[in-house]
């Protein structure tokens, strides 16, 4: 429970409009190589829409899953200001979020 909640607390600081990936919220929070458990944490958030899990993405920009289904992440990264296509977040670079 621990663990979740240095992910959740990081993850609040990410603001609309902007993406982090799963490898810098796993450094951020001092797990090298977490992606897949901060996959899987995000994969139990039980409050998404207080606690963004869905601007967590892949390093290559790839928007990856979500519990709810990968439309519904677009959508919600769309509605942010943020565009997909082929699955990719565009404007990458400049959107990335460091902690």
């Amino acid at each position: 429970m621990i663990i979740e909640k240095k992910i959740y607390k990081k993850l609040l600081q990410v603001p609309s409009g902007r993406i982090t990936t799963y490898a810098e919220l796993s450094r951020s929070i001092g797990l090298e190589h977490g992606q897949r458990l901060i996959g899987q944490v995000m994969k139990k958030n039980l409050f998404p829409v207080i606690v963004p899990c869905h601007r967590v993405v892949r390093s290559n920009g790839d928007i990856g899953g979500y519990a709810f289904g990968v439309n519904i992440k677009k959508n919600m990264l769309s509605k942010e200001g943020i565009c997909i296509k082929n699955n990719k977040i565009e404007n990458f670079e400049n959107l990335f979020f460091k902690f």
